[in-house]
């Protein structure tokens, strides 16, 4: 064995020193060999599965200072996102005493006079006896309810604003675009969880949900809402929806979880919540336009009484019927009466009290003049009314 050629050598002394030096280089070779092949089989393992010897490679652990768009946007807002505990009294194997009934999230968005206001949904301050905030630093303050709006299913409270150092800035969700990088940021699942960032993006714009209010099964309001596919989970609510700027684009809050649907979040559009937020920081409530009356829908009367009781045309089949006149209303005050179906806001066609309500709480105020048109009789009439914020609607 070697690295030399024993059939080429015809003498002792010419093939001396190269058979010397080949014979010795194989020997090296041979050796080296060896104490690599000892070494590699003495670091795995013995007979027994064990490891004989340690490896001699030198480990340390790396630090990574990792920032990104999406760390800088976190940043500039997590401190103000805050949890919320709702607190209500206890049933009598309690003993009555007031227990957390659950919890949500708030995001800080103004600090005036001494106090911090926070945003957040009314769902979650709904009940609520007391209500307690936790900071993003672990303090926990007792907070105050300044209002609460069902319909938007927005509300407002404020805590004492000594130990609040930071308050979000909104952005403007009306400049968002599909596929636009967002974070949801909130307690998901308890406050265990607080401070959790989910990440996703705009994945709709001008979304309407249909909403019960009452529960009674009936269909009574559309929110507007954005989409996203952002985790949004229970505790969630009233959390941050955040831009890659930091900025608060909407107020999480709610997901649609059926069987077959998965990664659709909810959220308010700040611009749409901003004067709601304003509302019922400076009243307490939201002041809506009213005609004072009680509506149901045309079509859920049988056909039978729109012919004989109301008498509508043929062809008539939709519209809001007055049930009750609250006196003193502009609408008495206009002479609108009970069994008046009205089909018409100013040039607006109404087909079911949804859409009379949407249309009144979007594009009118308290003190405007509209134009109600309506069937009597079977005879189409209009009137004008001056709307106020007196009656449910």
């Amino acid at each position: 064995m070697g690295y030399y050629d024993d059939h080429g050598r015809t003498g002792r002394n010419s093939n001396g020193p190269k058979k010397s030096g080949y014979f010795l280089a194989s020997l090296a070779g041979l050796i080296v060999g060896a104490a690599i092949t000892v070494f590699a089989v003495s670091n795995i393992a013995d007979e027994d599965g064990q490891e004989t010897t340690k490896s001699p490679v030198k480990t340390e652990s790396v630090s990574l200072d990792v920032t990104t768009d999406v760390t800088k946007a976190v940043d500039e807002v997590k401190n103000a996102v805050v949890g919320i505990t709702n607190i209500q009294s206890g049933n009598f194997w309690q003993g009555g005493e007031a227990q957390p009934a659950g919890t949500g999230s708030g995001v800080i968005y103004k600090k005036a006079g001494g106090k911090a206001f926070i945003v957040t949904n009314n769902h979650v301050v709904e009940g609520a006896e007391k209500l307690e905030v936790s900071l993003a630093d672990g303090t926990k303050v007792p907070a105050k309810l300044s209002g609460s709006d069902i319909w938007t299913d927005l509300a407002v409270i404020e805590i004492d604003g000594k130990k609040v150092t930071d308050v979000a800035e909104f952005g403007d969700s009306d400049a968002l675009k599909i596929g636009e990088p967002v974070m949801a940021i909130g307690n998901p699942l308890g406050l265990e969880f607080s401070g959790s960032v989910t990440q996703g993006i705009v994945s709709g714009l001008e979304r309407t949900i249909p909403v019960d209010i009452n529960g009674d099964g009936a269909i009574d309001w559309q929110a507007e809402v954005l989409q996203t596919d952002a985790a949004i989970n229970p505790g969630n609510s009233g959390g941050a929806l955040v831009n890659i700027s930091g900025q608060v684009v909407g107020i999480n809050s709610m997901k649609i979880a059926q069987q077959a649907v998965e990664g659709i979040g909810l959220s308010i559009p700040i611009n749409y919540a901003m004067p709601i937020i304003d509302s019922l920081e400076k009243y307490g409530k939201v002041k809506r336009p009213s005609m004072g009356v009680q509506l149901r829908n045309v079509n859920e009367i049988p056909a039978y009484h729109q012919q004989q009781t109301l008498k509508l045309p043929e062809g008539v089949t939709d519209g809001a019927m007055i049930e009750q006149v609250l006196p003193e209303s502009p609408a008495s005050k206009a002479n609108l009466q009970e069994l008046d179906v009205i089909v018409q806001l100013d040039d607006q066609e109404v087909n079911d009290v949804l859409e009379l309500r949407k249309y009144m709480y979007t594009n009118k105020e308290v003190g405007d003049k509209m134009e109600v048109t309506f069937y009597r009789e079977g005879k189409k009439e209009t009137v004008t009314v001056v709307l106020t914020t007196e009656g449910v609607m």
